[in-house]
């Protein structure tokens, strides 16, 4: 479905005289044929202005999930509700990143867990011998 207001270039809060001169200077002969059929009615427009929301929600969504490089939303046509990414990447790939850093850091916690009683242990025995060490220099 194409976005007319995009393709008309005015505002989807344009007055009703706005969108019918834009309608008049369109080039296009189809588009324009469909803007006048579509936006000229009062109870067509409002239906597609509420098509026209539900259709951005979703290009909005697709941007946000990452789900906009697949082959069939390319074209011009599909391509008119299509939004760049507000993010660097997708949510799932930031959840398949903070995932892999709380799995190291459970990984890092464990090693731990399972050396620390050797490292105390062996602490102990530094501290002790130490402790013999000065005390045999004492006597």
């Amino acid at each position: 479905m194409r976005d007319l207001y995009k393709r008309l270039g005015v505002a989807k809060s344009a007055s009703d005289s706005e969108i019918s001169a834009a309608i008049e200077a369109c080039q296009h002969t189809v588009l324009k044929a469909e803007a006048a059929v579509v936006l000229e009615g009062k109870p067509r427009r409002e239906e597609y202005d509420r098509l026209h929301t539900l259709l951005c929600d979703l290009g909005r969504l697709r941007a946000r999930l990452g789900l906009t490089h697949g082959q069939y939303w390319q074209g011009s046509v599909a391509n008119d509700f299509s939004l760049p990414p507000d993010n660097e990447r997708s949510r799932h790939d930031e959840l398949v990143i903070k995932i892999g850093q709380a799995v190291s850091l459970h990984e890092t916690c464990q090693r731990l867990r399972h050396g620390l009683p050797w490292l105390a242990c062996a602490g102990f025995m530094t501290i002790a011998a130490l402790v013999i060490a000065i005390g045999l220099d004492a006597l």
